[in-house]
This record gives structure tokens, C-alpha cells and sequence, in this order.
């Protein structure tokens, strides 16, 4: 039998710790073999370790880190490489594609700098011009045009930016892809072509994959295996379909019932339309130009301009929840800031209980925005690295002089428990650099409640939870709507979540709503044949 492509053998790791702390394996005795060609899932909640093994294989983690047992590549020892080894190593045979794609991409480089960067680097005999093409092709096999070959990161959706980080793994065809989350911040229909894309490398260039993820649908729908991760272990490894079928472990069947739960849909009440909506759109819009160089000026005669927003009308009533859905870049989370004023529109009205708050100045602003608060794609963007988890919810409490100091942190360790982060104590003292991907998302959800406001604005706030934890955090939410009639814009590209919580969505394409309705009657008669595209690109826990 020919020798495993990859081979983990009793892995141990654990992150430096005080003196007084008890060692804690992150990583705790796992095993496990990947061939070529072979794709293998690894699910299990945040925080369980799956992301800590990806990057112990890869040795990505701080020097500091205590490390036990094997790893082998090619059957060569990937801990004794050398710094040239390793180097090559990375890359060449090995790519890891992060779940947050702002810690791999420079905010001081372009997009075409950092593939012909990435490319040169390895593959020094290539011209410009040979690197260029290579990069754009690849780019656009991700859905990135060639017209946006100069723009930076910030110019970028996070979903975009997580297509380019996917494509700076692709170009230097390697034998094994680590992908950490790849598709959290993607649209269903962008999430699969990019897995059949990577499946298909992996059966014709007998690439192997590694596919980290807390959706079971997904990891079930494009891996050969799962394997199950709980506390650091893994407790349970096999062929996905018996798995499904027949799981072993208490905790595997547990995450199978939570995204059943999910997909099973919630009880939708839909608010009086006769009431005034508490949000009101009128004919918004948001464009953006693109500065043209010189030859593209000589040419074409004017800048390129993105309608990131274009002419969007619609009403969301009290106690309502309104989901958004569409592809990554479609304008969803720029219609979101320019409600909330955090830029102004091109044109249009914003209304928000009979006020264009358009129209208002700065100091009238403020105290509106005390009514509107929101819950961001990107939890490691909004939490200040130098404030403790107690320090970030309690923030807005003492901003809006809604609590002083002692009764701040009474509310902020009980929205700590409600929002599954126990004990509640410990937690209030940790940075978010010690919190995982999926952690530092519940803590932003609970600094975006502690408030109480009228409308939440929610930018993908459950897209880094695994399904267990977003049942937990979505039941929240429903409990918290009804305790302080609250009302959601729920932006997601999960349609799934989408259906299980929202009264009604709206589906959006090229900046423009493209059909709206009841939750049931979208899913049972979509009418767009974008929205009947989406639908379809959905994976389903059923079809497995």
C-alpha cells in the first residue's frame, strides 16, 4: 500500500499559559490519515481545536506553543524541514486558505500585487506578463473580474476578499488544500462553485483536501469523510453518508439535530401591516467611481463606476424580521452601513420611525443611531484588541449612560451567559485574541443587545458558528424579539438560517432588490430566476 499523503499521529498542542493555569490541550491525541486525491471534513463547534490542528500541521502556530506528536507529509517529517523545506513546503505543497481573510492580505497592496507576489516568490523564472495572466485567470475562476486587478482589500466585500484568498491558495497547484472555513463569508451559489471547483482539482490533479467547517450540509455534500471534532478530540471519523446515517458519538448526533432544526424552519408571525413601518427606503442608492489611469481614460473617457446600491425601495414594520439575501458583493452590506449613516447615500431616503435621517447633521444623528445598533460580518474588526470581553459589551452601556460601572457589568456577565459564553466570569476578562473565530462572533452579538434597541441591523452575525451554536444564538434572538419587540434586518447568504428565522425576504442581485415576500412563498415560488438560482446551489442535510 502506497504511503499516506498526509499523516497526523497523536497530536498534542496546547497554548502558553501562565504559571498558576492548568494545561489545557487545544489539540488533544488525534490521529488521522489523508490521501491523494481524498477529501476529508472536519466539523465540530468553535473552539473544539479544528482550526488549531490545520495550522499545527502547516507548524503556523507561535514557537511558544507545546507541541506533542507526528506530522508527515510524503512520509517526511513536516516538524524536522528545514526553513527552505518549510518554506517550500507552504505553498508549493500545502496551501491554507484562513477563515478570515484580512489576516492574509496586505491592506497596503493590490490585488494583482499580492498574486504576482505570491507567484514570483515561488516560481522566480515566470515574466510579468506570465504571472499576470496566470493571476487574472485564476482570479476569475473565483468570480473576481480582471477589472478589479488594482483595487485594495478595503475596496473589497468580505466575501470578495475571501474569494481572493482562495485564489492566492489555487496558484501554485498544490498537492494538499487546508481550507479553514473557506465559504464562511460566501453566497450559496459563489460557496459552490468554488468546492466544485476544488473537488474537481482534486480528482484531476489527485489534490487531496482538507475541509474545515462547522456546515454539515456542506462538508457532507463535497467530502468522501468526516471527521467529528468535540473538546480538542476527535470522537468520531468515517465515510460521510454512514455518519449521517448511523452516527456513534452523543455529540455528532447533536449537531445533526441542531441543523435539522435549522433547515426545518421557524414559526413565522409577520407583523400588522397596517402599522407605520419602522424602516422605510425610498429609491436608495450608493455608487462608488473607480479612478481609471491614463490609457483607460484615453479610451473609455470617464471613470468606472460600481452601483453598489442601486434604487432599492422597501419597508420593514415593528417586530419584524427582514432577511437579505444574495451573492458576496452584491451590495447587502454597503445597503446596511448607508442606513445606518455610516456613509451617506448617493440619493434617496432612509426613514426610520418618520424621520429621513438623511437630512439630519451629525448632533441630530446621534441620537437616533441610540435606536439602531449592529451586529457585523466580521467580529475581529469591531472588537478592540485592547479592551477585555467585558470591557467591549459593557462599552456602549456607559457610552449612551445607560448603566454606571457596577450595574454595566451585572447586564454585561448575564448577556455573556445568554449568549452561550459560560462560565460568564472568565470570559469577561479575555481579549479577543484568546477567543475563537466563532467566540469573538458571540461576543460582538452580545455588545449589539445590551442595548435593547428598537432595529438591529445583522451582517452575517451567526456565519462563524457551527450549527449547534447558531441554533442556540438564533433561538436567542427569536426569544430576545419577542421580550423587548425588537426588529431585525437580517443580512446572511445562508438561506437556510434565512428561512428558519425571517417573517420575510428580500433577494438582492447587482445592487437592486430583486424579489421580495413571505419566507415560505419565496422558498415554495420563487418567481426570479436569480432567486431560483440560489435555491438550487443551496446544499441540503437531506439530500446526504
Amino acid at each position: 500500500m502506497s504511503e499516506a499523503l498526509f499523516r497526523i499521529e497523536n497530536l498534542k498542542v496546547a497554548y502558553p499559559q501562565s504559571e498558576t493555569q492548568q494545561l489545557q490541550w487545544a489539540v488533544d491525541d488525534v490521529s488521522l490519515t489523508l490521501n491523494r486525491g481524498e477529501r476529508l471534513g472536519l466539523v465540530g463547534e468553535s473552539g473544539c481545536g479544528k482550526s488549531t490542528l490545520g495550522r499545527a500541521a502547516m507548524r503556523l502556530l507561535p514557537t511558544s506553543t507545546q507541541i506533542e506528536g507526528k506530522v508527515a507529509f510524503e512520509g517526511k517529517s513536516v516538524f524536522d524541514f528545514t526553513p527552505t523545506q518549510l518554506r517550500h513546503f507552504r505553498g508549493e505543497a500545502v496551501a491554507l486558505i484562513f477563515q478570515d481573510p484580512m489576516t492574509r492580505l496586505d491592506p497596503l497592496m493590490t490585488i494583482g500585487d499580492h498574486c504576482t507576489e505570491t507567484l514570483k516568490a515561488h516560481q522566480p523564472h515566470l515574466s510579468q506578463r506570465q504571472a499576470k495572466e496566470t493571476a487574472i485567470a485564476t482570479l476569475e475562476a473565483v468570480k473576481i473580474p480582471a477589472s478589479r486587478w488594482s483595487q485594495y482589500p478595503h475596496e473589497f466585500s468580505g466575501g470578495m476578499r475571501q474569494r481572493v484568498a482562495i485564489a492566492l491558495a489555487l496558484l501554485l497547484n498544490p498537492k494538499l488544500i487546508v481550507a479553514d472555513e473557506p465559504t464562511t463569508s460566501l453566497d450559496v451559489t459563489v460557496a459552490a462553485q468554488i468546492l466544485q471547483e476544488l473537488t474537481r482539482l482534486c480528482r484531476d490533479r489527485d489534490m487531496a483536501l482538507l475541509l474545515i467547517s462547522h456546515d454539515l450540509a456542506l462538508v457532507g455534500e463535497y467530502c468522501d469523510r468526516i471527521g467529528v471534532m468535540f473538546n480538542g478530540k476527535l470522537v468520531e471519523i468515517g465515510a460521510s453518508q454512514s455518519v449521517f446515517r448511523d452516527p456513534q458519538h452523543e455529540y455528532t448526533r447533536s449537531l445533526l439535530k441542531a441543523a435539522l432544526h435549522l433547515q426545518a424552519g421557524g414559526n413565522k408571525v409577520v407583523g400588522d401591516r397596517d402599522r407605520h413601518p419602522i424602516l422605510r427606503l425610498t429609491n436608495l442608492k450608493q455608487h462608488y467611481s473607480l479612478e481609471s489611469n491614463f490609457i483607460e481614460r484615453l479610451f473609455q473617457g470617464k471613470n468606472q463606476t460600481i452601483k453598489a446600491v442601486d434604487g432599492v425601495t422597501l419597508e420593514l414594520y415593528q417586530g419584524e424580521i427582514l432577511g437579505l439575501v444574495g451573492e458576496s458583493g452584491c451590495g447587502k452590506s454597503t445597503l446596511s452601513r448607508t442606513i445606518l449613516q455610516l456613509i451617506r447615500p448617493t440619493s434617496g431616503k432612509v426613514e426610520l420611525q418618520g424621520t429621513d435621517i438623511t437630512a439630519l447633521p451629525k448632533a441630530g444623528l446621534r441620537s437616533y443611531r441610540r435606536q439602531m445598533q449592529m451586529i457585523f460580518q466580521d467580529p475581529h474588526a469591531c472588537l478592540n484588541p485592547a479592551m477585555t470581553v467585558g470591557q467591549s459589551i459593557a462599552d456602549p452601556l456607559l457610552i449612551h449612560h445607560l448603566a454606571d460601572v457596577t450595574s454595566a457589568k451585572k447586564q454585561v456577565l448575564q448577556m455573556l451567559e445568554r449568549v452561550g459564553l459560560t462560565p460568564a466570569t472568565e470570559y469577561y476578562e479575555r481579549y479577543p485574541s484568546h477567543l475563537s473565530g466563532g467566540q469573538q462572533q458571540r461576543v460582538a452579538i452580545a455588545r449589539a443587545l445590551i442595548t435593547h434597541p428598537k432595529l438591529i441591523i445583522c451582517d452575517e452575525p451567526v456565519s462563524m458558528l457551527d450549527a449547534s451554536v447558531q441554533a442556540q444564538v438564533l433561538d436567542l434572538m427569536l426569544e430576545l424579539k419577542r421580550e423587548f419587540d425588537l426588529t431585525y434586518l437580517f443580512i446572511t447568504h445562508d438561506l437556510w438560517v434565512a428561512r428558519f428565522l425571517c417573517d420575510r425576504i428580500a433577494v438582492m442581485n447587482a445592487g437592486q432588490i430583486v424579489e421580495i415576500g413571505p419566507t415560505q412563498e419565496i422558498f415554495d415560488r420563487p418567481k426570479h430566476a436569480y432567486t431560483q438560482t440560489l435555491l438550487q446551489a443551496a446544499p441540503l442535510l437531506a439530500k446526504t
